[in-house]
């Protein structure tokens, strides 16, 4: 039975709940954007984009690009995500790179989407991660290079990325980049599974069939592991 293709690109619009200077006023904005008071967003962030804050720069596009209390406006989108994206703003860095990849407002350019991706995965942003192993796989915006995909599919399915834990298991399967080993793929869609990715849960009941008993036992007690392992590591990172 054929495996279940790879996940793709991490598409959504990421919502950022970082902050730097200016903490109580961006704070506020966020709280108000979250709730649906767009208005009171805007009033919050705009002081901020004058001032050129770079995580204001970022809400305020992505209020453009939604239209979240104002008309839709892509372009004004993309010249705020520009100017983030100009200080090292990881999020803004991700959607503009999207942006370069769709060819939204300005013209599709994968070489430009790939380098803006890599500059937001090296500031770890997880989903910039597994979008860095998805354009390595297929050789999107830069060569086609396996190891390197599982370089970071790896490092986002460290940080309980479920997508990224996914396309590991199957790399794992086929031998992709790194060892091939059924045993592996079972342990990663394992975890996979535990985050509620559906296609893990098939993926998983198929490597199973190709195991032992006793090789279950020792992948599924590496799995529980592991998972509890990067629950830790959320839970810590959420109290900083």
């Amino acid at each position: 039975m054929k495996k279940t293709a790879f996940a793709l690109f991490y598409l959504a619009l990421l919502s950022s709940f970082s902050s730097f200077a200016f903490q109580g006023d961006l704070d506020k904005g966020i709280y108000e954007l979250n709730r649906g008071a767009f208005k009171a967003a805007i009033e919050e962030f705009e002081p901020l984009v004058a001032q050129k804050y770079s995580p204001a720069q970022y809400q305020m596009a992505m209020i453009y690009l939604n239209g979240y209390g104002v008309k839709k406006d892509p372009n004004r989108a993309f010249e705020l995500l520009s100017l983030s994206a100009a200080q090292g703003y990881s999020e803004a860095l991700f959607n503009l790179s999207l942006m370069y990849s769709e060819g939204v407002v300005v013209k599709k350019d994968l070489k430009k989407a790939f380098t803006l991706m890599e500059r937001a995965a090296i500031k770890d942003l997880v989903g910039a991660q597994f979008n860095l192993g998805v354009m390595y796989f297929n050789g999107l915006g830069t060569y086609k290079d396996y190891k390197q995909a599982a370089r970071w599919y790896t490092t986002a399915a460290k940080q309980n990325y479920a997508l990224a834990q996914f396309n590991l298991a199957l790399m794992h399967f086929e031998g992709l980049g790194v060892e091939k080993s059924v045993e592996m793929s079972y342990v990663w869609n394992i975890i996979a599974a535990s985050n509620g990715y559906k296609d893990a849960e098939k993926s998983r009941d198929m490597d199973e069939l190709k195991l032992s008993s006793v090789q279950i036992s020792e992948a599924r007690e590496k799995a529980n592991r592991l998972y509890q392992q990067f629950i830790e590591q959320e839970e810590l990172k959420a109290k900083k």
